[in-house]
């Protein structure tokens, strides 16, 4: 599985990851909601789960659900500042679609 982490993202990761010494790595994964069906999650998990792979990215740990891996197979993860916003923005080649506000994509 290829997940790519900017050095951006990887820096914000870090951060949450230091102020969480116990934590056993950042969660990404997908949840249905919105107007087109799916909107990533990046979180700390404190635990892996059994249906869980841990994935060790440029030297950081990142878990994924083995349900939706070939859903986000190949996606980049990126942190981008717009004046006083900050967020993740993840780039995947599966998406077919977007919302027109950006919060969630369909998969083909």
């Amino acid at each position: 599985m290829t997940i790519t982490i900017t050095p951006a993202a990887r820096e914000r990761m870090r951060h949450f990851l230091a102020a969480a010494p116990a934590a056993a790595g950042v969660r990404f994964g997908v949840k249905r909601t919105g107007c087109s069906g799916f909107a990533y999650v990046v979180d700390l998990a404190e635990t892996i789960g059994e249906d869980e792979r841990l994935l060790e990215v440029d030297g950081l740990p990142l878990i994924v659900n083995d349900k939706i891996q070939a859903m986000v197979e190949g996606t980049v993860i990126d942190f981008q500042r717009q004046g006083l916003n900050a967020s993740f923005v993840f780039h995947n080649p599966n998406a077919t679609g977007e919302c027109g506000c950006g919060e969630s994509f369909t998969v083909g």
